[in-house]
């Protein structure tokens, strides 16, 4: 295999690697204050049939899609970087920066070295369902351009400031010591809303903040003076919010009930919680909000799936309003959270005792404030970009 590190680059951008479970998203920004998106797009459906690369250049305004083949997602990376080749953009890259959904104690970006692969591959079982997909994208370049930094940008370390008691899991003691804890996830998005929340309102960004990251996967984060100090979801993703076709919490006992009334094995009930669970579960249609409303009027599953997602989440705000000892700021984010204004007006419906009320008109517009001016509380919507997040944190490591 040609190594392409003997490539001279201009160096003056940063490639990003986010991936999920079937896609790769990535995105080509020059380095520069601000940074400049030059490329973005995703390769979707991996090992399947109808595998496609899209792409969007905002410089030429240019939109295409391409049938790949693409059986996983080794064979995924490398049609990106032969594609990014011949197009002459993999010249420029000075950098690559790694979505890594799961990093321990990892609390800052970590330019990726041979032990830091293999500490990551030590801590596999604790998120199988992704950190051996990311694993493996970072391996994949490494080999192909040896020379190029990578740099590991950790999902949980934005979580790593949760003091000690919301870390705690209710087990035995020596579970702990082994690592099995609250970790929490979506921290580079977070990330991300804070940063933009400070610089449009320094001050907000100092006080009580509730971070709502709603899409396909969901959850919350409570955070003061600019710190984590809770989240709903705990030692892995599934935890926490009911999500598109994730559980969220779930009592334990029902492990064992399923496995005597079904005879479900742990592979099972996993599967289960994670891939058929959530709103699609509940739906039996679909873990798509927007399929959902267009059919609440008349399917009963669907609404009472709404209904469900819609409850839970008001019910971790106040939760969340009572650790914080009081809400400044209501920040909406993710595809749920930043298109679905009728989703945001029942999430917030009956919360005005927490000071919370919003504009009707704001909110269906999807306006940056949706809150009215007389809300004590300040509901904002703002656009999250962990592909952007990802590429500032490898310029300030570098």
């Amino acid at each position: 295999m040609t190594d392409h590190s003997s490539i001279k680059p201009t160096h003056n951008s940063v490639l990003t690697i986010n991936g999920g479970s079937s896609s790769i998203k990535f995105a080509l920004y020059q380095v520069g204050e601000p940074l400049k998106l030059k490329l973005y797009g995703k390769i979707d459906r991996i090992g399947l049939s109808d595998t496609i690369l899209m792409y969007n250049d905002p410089i030429v305004n240019q939109q295409e899609r391409h049938s790949i083949a693409a059986i996983d997602h080794r064979s995924a990376a490398k049609v990106l970087i032969d594609w990014l080749v011949e197009r002459n953009d993999f010249a420029s890259v000075k950098a690559i920066g790694h979505r890594v959904v799961h990093g321990m104690r990892h609390i800052q970006p970590e330019i990726v070295t041979r032990e830091l692969l293999d500490e990551l591959h030590s801590i596999e079982p604790y998120d199988p369902d992704h950190l051996p997909l990311e694993i493996e994208l970072i391996e994949t370049f490494r080999k192909k351009y040896s020379k190029l930094p990578q740099v590991a940008c950790f999902d949980t370390a934005f979580h790593s400031t949760m003091p000690r008691v919301a870390k705690l899991l209710p087990i035995p003691r020596r579970f702990d010591l082994m690592g099995v804890q609250r970790y929490g996830f979506h921290g580079i998005s977070y990330s991300y809303l804070m940063e933009e929340l400070a610089r449009l309102d320094p001050s907000a960004s100092k006080g009580g903040v509730i971070l709502a990251h709603l899409g396909n996967g969901a959850s919350l984060a409570a955070v003061s003076e600019g710190k984590s100090i809770d989240t709903s979801m705990g030692f892995t993703p599934t935890g926490g919010l009911v999500m598109g076709n994730r559980s969220g919490d779930l009592d334990p006992g029902l492990v064992l009930y399923m496995a005597r009334s079904e005879q479900m094995t742990a592979e099972q009930f996993y599967e289960m919680v994670n891939c058929k669970s959530g709103l699609l579960g509940v739906s039996e249609t679909s873990s798509d909000m927007h399929d959902l409303l267009a059919h609440e009027t008349d399917d009963v599953r669907a609404a009472e799936a709404i209904e469900l997602f819609c409850y839970q989440v008001k019910k971790w705000i106040g939760a969340y309003t009572a650790a914080l000892s009081g809400l400044d700021t209501l920040v909406f984010a993710g595809g749920i959270g930043e298109n679905a204004p009728a989703i945001r007006a029942r999430i917030c419906d009956g919360l005005g005792f927490l000071g919370i009320e919003l504009e009707e008109k704001r909110n269906m517009a999807n306006e940056g404030v949706i809150s009215t001016l007389s809300s004590r509380v300040t509901v904002r919507i703002i656009h999250t970009d962990e592909e952007q997040m990802i590429a500032r944190s490898v310029c300030h490591l570098l």
